[in-house]
């Protein structure tokens, strides 16, 4: 066992003696630790300025300590007795009933007046006249091929109307009805036959016969 320590080197980990200042490896200088004792500070030696600060200082720390606790622990409770509030509110608005809602009834629309119908004029007689001396016919005689113009009268006068006309044979006699008056029309005979046929005007209900002969000379 040797007496003389080895060191070793802080730079290449080569071991030495002790008594070398540096490394025979690698050259590097050799740290000396030092021996001396460090000063006690001087917060930790009762008596003193810095102690009294130091105590000072631990007494705040601990009382801010207890008042962010203390903080910590209302707003907790704070908390849950809100959360326990709003589920109450909660439950008691769930089980309040809803009110029904009335329904609105819509109001029956008023039926529109159903128009009184115009009446019938009452007419006294219905003439048909021979257009070109405008006398009363109830009866012509007429040769084939013959036209005769013809015309339906209303009486009274001031009762207005359009004269359907009708034959009993238009192969016989044939209607040609006026374009700007309806209730005049021209008659044509077109062959001859014994006894003749009839010609009809009828207006608002009320009919008026025309009797017509044929001549076949």
């Amino acid at each position: 066992m040797s007496i003389i320590p080895e060191v070793k080197c802080r730079r290449c980990g080569e071991s030495f003696s002790a008594l070398r200042s540096r490394c025979p490896a690698c050259g590097t200088r050799r740290v000396t630790q030092s021996s001396r004792t460090p000063d006690t500070t001087p917060s930790t030696v009762r008596g003193t300025a810095a102690y009294e600060r130091a105590s000072v200082n631990t007494k705040w720390q601990l009382i801010f300590g207890l008042i962010l606790v203390v903080a910590v622990i209302l707003a907790v409770i704070v908390m849950v007795s809100t959360g326990l509030n709003d589920s109450s509110s909660g439950e008691r608005t769930k089980n309040t009933p809803t009110p029904p809602v009335e329904e609105s009834v819509a109001p029956t629309p008023e039926a529109a007046p159903t128009p009184s119908p115009t009446p019938t004029p009452t007419i006294q007689k219905l003439e048909i006249r021979y257009s070109l001396d405008g006398k009363e016919r109830t009866e012509v005689t007429m040769k084939v091929g013959e036209k005769l113009p013809m015309e339906a009268i209303i009486i009274p006068t001031d009762i207005t109307g359009v004269v359907k006309w009708t034959s009993d044979n238009e192969d016989l006699v044939t209607i040609t009805v006026d374009k700007e008056n309806p209730n005049k029309v021209t008659l044509e005979c077109l062959a001859f036959q014994a006894g003749g046929i009839k010609v009809h005007a009828e207006v608002y209900g009320v009919k008026q016969d025309l009797q017509i002969y044929m001549n076949n000379g």
